[in-house]
């Protein structure tokens, strides 16, 4: 298989885990002592509207720069007067232009649950999450193999984190599901291609488990692929591009909101 954009994101996170000598008990207590966090899965069940995961996104490896010069404190309050149940922040600086103090500053300007949008590669990474303030890590199933997978979710249970486990198919999900993954997205972007499959996340949202909360990512286009997307009994989907290169992002969310209630 031809080598993806994720494999070289990887690659990179991996070689920094692996020069990380801190103490793991150290952060463990570090991580313990925060705060509770806000509830990301609570804030996604129980609507009578889909629920939207607003992003904030400065760049991507496909399509280069979107809002470079964007304020994440200004952003966010208007996500939440928009109606986000939730943000999402890239702390990637080397992909995606992110960074920790996006996310803190971000937090800090609204009262939305926050998950850090990041390529989590060890315990470490995990740890961190929590002691930035996140209140939801994200876990890629493509990245980890099954026992990483199942060990991140635990521990980041442990430490008071809510966890979005991301797939793209039916051989992901099974890893997912035997993670105790209650929370699943599916990332409608293809790795190799950038494609977005459409048909495949439709396809996805059958083979999920009542019981999971479900999200769909990447390739949310405008209302009507948000619509589309709840019909196949989605409950959020997690909105980046769309929005942050919108010029009115208020209004940009309550569009994906507004055409899915009527």
């Amino acid at each position: 298989m031809a080598a993806t954009y994720l494999d070289k994101i990887l690659e990179r996170h991996r070689e920094v885990a692996a020069a990380d000598d801190r103490p793991v008990e150290r952060l463990l207590d570090e991580a313990r002592a925060m705060p509770a966090t806000r509830g990301f899965r609570a804030a996604l069940v129980g609507r009578d509207r889909l629920g939207v995961i607003a992003e904030i996104k400065r760049r991507s490896p496909s399509k280069g720069h979107l809002n470079v010069d964007l304020d994440p404190a200004r952003w966010a309050a208007m996500y939440e007067r928009g109606g986000a149940a939730c943000m999402s922040v890239l702390t990637d600086v080397e992909a995606f232009g992110g960074s920790v103090d996006d996310l803190r500053v971000a937090r800090a300007a609204c009262s939305l649950p926050v998950i850090r949008k990041d390529f989590t590669v060890s315990e470490r990474d995990v740890l961190d999450t929590r002691i930035m303030g996140a209140d939801c890590v994200l876990l890629i199933a493509a990245a980890l193999e099954p026992a990483e997978l199942a060990a991140f979710h635990a521990l980041a249970i442990d430490i008071g984190l809510g966890v979005l486990v991301e797939i793209h198919d039916e051989h992901e999900l099974e890893h997912a599901l035997a993670a105790d993954a209650t929370l699943i997205g599916v990332n409608q972007r293809d790795l190799v291609t950038f494609g977005v499959d459409h048909d495949r996340a439709v396809r996805m949202a059958g083979t999920i488990p009542e019981h999971a909360v479900k999200v769909a990512e990447s390739g949310v286009r405008n209302s009507a692929d948000a619509r589309s997307l709840h019909e196949a009994g989605y409950d959020a989907v997690l909105v980046g591009e769309t929005i942050v290169t919108s010029g009115d992002p208020v209004a940009a969310i309550n569009d994906l909101i507004g055409e899915v209630t009527q």
